[in-house]
């Protein structure tokens, strides 16, 4: 199996949890620039590319006869901008009528199975990281919080229908930032300079979201700029977000008095087997 990386934390869990559970070997495809020392030292073999480099890449994986793959970690949205793309890359982009998350990633998942790859979920192994329902911070949300955590919800799930974003902040009943492709962080700091202390934020994954890319993601990071923006509260889809980092998010939110809170839905748990 191979890991097709970003940046951060997760494709380096990806690798131990994939170990943990039995997989001789777990190679990495890093990108230049973005994937973290510690997921190159976590692998048994590390092949190299460019952020533009994305079709040389894949051809190089198809030649190993691989098995499957997981894509893990982040990259930057900017980079479909003022990245240089192969020829054959551009071409991807450009054949696309609209570019969504699912609709770029959706294309770089059917090119590898083409080639051969299969791709497999990108919670695949990450059962660890994929917490279920109720409360997970010393706070519970208050009358308020909670009244703001299901209006969100509601948003989040019409939102989801259109692909536009992951993440809602609500304040007071009224939504403040909707994620678009700027990413959460930047949401976040958006939401929290109109509304100021006392957001709620809101992230899932939309009803028939496909799991082998982009599963929702936070970590220690997104508590940290949570907190520099006032957001007072965190509420998430049980089973279907993978939290990084756990105990020392839970400890940070317990610390700066964040409520963090799975909340139970119809849709099916992320998939933790290929």
């Amino acid at each position: 199996m191979i890991v097709i990386t970003g940046a951060g934390a997760y494709p380096r869990l990806v690798v131990e949890g994939a170990r943990a559970a039995g997989v001789k070997t777990c190679d990495v495809l890093a990108v230049r620039g973005s994937t973290e020392r510690a997921t190159i030292r976590a692998a048994d073999h590390v092949h190299t590319i460019g952020i533009g480099e994305i079709a040389a890449g894949l051809r190089w994986v198809a030649a190993q006869g691989y098995d499957g793959c997981v894509f893990a970690g982040q990259i930057n949205p900017l980079s479909l901008f003022r990245s240089r793309f192969d020829a054959e890359t551009k071409a991807w982009l450009a054949s696309l009528p609209f570019k969504t998350a699912h609709t770029v990633y959706g294309k770089l998942a059917f090119e590898f199975e083409k080639a051969g790859v299969k791709v497999f979920p990108a919670s695949s192994y990450m059962e660890r990281h994929l917490p279920g329902e109720g409360v997970l911070t010393a706070r519970a949300p208050d009358e308020r919080e909670d009244a703001d955590m299901r209006h969100g919800a509601e948003v989040m799930r019409d939102m989801g229908r259109h692909d536009v974003g992951q993440t809602v902040l609500v304040k007071d009943g009224m939504v403040l930032a909707v994620e678009a492709f700027e990413g959460t962080n930047a949401a976040i700091k958006r939401g929290g300079r109109l509304g100021g202390k006392g957001a709620v934020l809101v992230k899932g994954a939309r009803e028939g979201h496909d799991m082998r890319f982009d599963i929702p993601v936070v970590g220690l990071k997104t508590l940290k700029v949570m907190k520099k923006a006032g957001v007072s509260a965190l509420a998430f889809h049980a089973q279907r977000l993978m939290l990084l980092d756990r105990e020392e998010v839970v400890a940070f939110a317990n610390r700066h008095g964040i409520s963090i809170v799975g909340f139970a839905t119809d849709l099916p748990p992320a998939p933790t087997r290929p």
